[in-house]
């Protein structure tokens, strides 16, 4: 490996973000960052993505009141519904940003990493849709409990590599797929999926996924009349958190609860690798190209984070909310597996609502700390709990 890059230009978070990489890695970045600011500042660009987005993933998607999980927490509680996107999760919005964007820059192969599959899974629909060569990298840890959206993969064309490296998880994948995209950059795009790594993908997951944010904003004021008092969303590396935060920033009278994963519990281990919460827990390093907040040892070596929900199951998290955090303008909380299981048979009983184990941590944490959602609060619902029930059934038998 060479030494790292560190361009102190890129870092867009206060001191967090910037571009720490190979050398091998500086021109595929810059190249991205310069098409990417051209074409969106390119209305024919816009136009294509909103087409896009309304007509193929199905946007917008409804703010739904959850009258019995109101009634249950004793305040008005909105769901944003990412799981309705088409392939059942968020994770759609940025991958037809990017897939576009690689499109107009000639490229002719998408490869992405994948945890829940749910990534994965989004990169093999833009891949098929328009026309891309497709690879994806995924943990063998993630494949085994993940095999309904291995399979979905693969129906729509794409290749699952598997990652036998280290953890054989999340973070694994994104290596390897940095790895691929280090030499393969001339005709490959490198589709990471959540709001974290080298500059520009923060910022680019960021403003993909805010059309989350942006209709909550409009259909909250349409039904209510005013802004909600908290939004909760669930953070592994960010891109649903910072999808339906980043439009509510400016709004100091809105709560931002980033709700992450407490593994097996805090409490019942010390060993901080048996959780999830890097924003909560970790400490500032250099993790897939960005300084941000990092799970790690005292030697600054990475530690295996563990959640149940797999696409929570990563020891960093996207500098913009690191930085958020820092001031204090996101609030970080922390669910463990048995308060997201609750949320999952919660959600599942009262509203006939099947969430993904990630978006099940954010409900968890509402059942668990109603108080701290006001009286109107908005909790979003990355996806949809399909491809989690063999996780929920294994769990249940323990």
């Amino acid at each position: 490996m060479h030494s790292l890059i560190s361009d102190t230009s890129a870092v867009k978070f206060g001191r967090y973000g910037g571009l720490f990489v190979p050398e091998t890695l500086v021109p595929p970045l810059a190249e991205l960052a310069k098409a990417y600011q051209r074409l969106m500042k390119c209305e024919d660009f816009k136009e294509e993505l909103n087409l896009a987005l309304k007509t193929f993933a199905g946007r917008p998607t409804p703010l739904y009141y959850a009258r019995n999980l109101s009634q249950k927490l004793g305040r008005k509680v909105y769901l944003k519904r990412e799981d309705l996107v088409h392939g059942g999760a968020h994770k759609l919005n940025n991958t037809l940003g990017q897939a576009l964007v690689a499109k107009k820059m000639g490229k002719t192969r998408l490869i992405a990493e994948t945890g829940a599959g749910q990534h994965g899974v989004a990169t093999a629909i833009v891949g098929a849709n328009l026309g891309f060569e497709t690879q994806v990298y995924m943990g063998e840890v993630d494949i085994e409990r993940q095999k309904m959206n291995v399979y979905r993969m693969q129906l729509m064309g794409a290749e699952v590599i598997p990652v036998r490296s280290g953890s054989r998880t999340l973070k694994d994948a994104i290596n390897e797929a940095m790895r691929d995209w280090a030499s393969s950059f001339d005709h490959t795009h490198y589709l990471l999926g959540t709001a974290a790594g080298a500059h520009p993908f923060p910022s680019m997951v960021r403003d993909f996924q805010s059309v989350i944010g942006k209709e909550a904003r409009s259909q909250i004021l349409q039904a209510e009349g005013r802004l909600p008092d908290s939004i909760t969303a669930c953070v592994g590396g960010g891109s649903n958190a910072m999808g339906i935060f980043a439009p509510f920033l400016e709004d100091e009278d809105v709560r931002l609860l980033a709700v992450e994963a407490g593994g097996r519990g805090l409490g019942k281990t010390d060993r901080i690798a048996d959780h999830g919460a890097s924003l909560g827990l970790g400490t500032d390093g250099v993790l897939h190209g960005a300084l941000t907040k990092i799970l790690q040892d005292p030697y600054g070596q990475i530690l295996e984070s563990y959640s149940v929900a797999a696409g929570l199951d990563y020891p960093g998290v996207g500098p913009e909310l690191a930085f958020l955090a820092e001031k204090g303008r996101v609030l970080t909380k922390i669910a463990d597996d048995k308060t997201a299981m609750r949320g999952f048979h919660a959600l599942s009983k009262l509203e006939g609502i099947i969430p993904a184990l990630e978006s099940a941590h954010a409900v968890g944490y509402a059942l668990q700390e109603p108080e701290a959602l006001g009286d109107l609060a908005i909790i979003n619902i990355s996806g949809r709990g399909d491809k989690d029930l063999a996780t929920v059934m294994d769990y249940e038998n323990l």
